[in-house]
């Protein structure tokens, strides 16, 4: 049985958070590491999307396919971003 979408938007959003540095600090995200795209205003993007859709789920609002390829593409896109950037993945401190 597939699981329903709220349940793997919900999981999404979950694993966004665990994987992103949410809780860095403007200094150390706008250090001199920006040299492929902003990541302080990416993950503020990133996480209004977030946000906003555990507000949606919280509502009731039942995500459809294009909702969770949205949220998946924008998040792995970003995280390509933050690891140029050395602030995440396998070249972060």
């Amino acid at each position: 049985m597939k699981p329903k979408t709220d349940v793997v938007m919900a999981d999404i959003i979950h694993k966004i958070k665990d994987t992103f540095p949410f809780s860095l600090s403007e200094d150390e995200l706008c250090g001199d590491s920006c040299t492929h795209g902003c990541a302080k205003n990416l993950l503020d993007y990133l996480y209004m999307e977030i946000t906003e859709w555990e507000e949606r789920l919280e509502n009731g609002e039942i995500p459809n396919f294009k909702d969770i390829q949205k949220i998946t593409k924008t998040s792995k896109n970003i995280y390509r971003v933050l690891e140029k950037n050395n602030l995440v993945g396998s070249n972060s401190e």
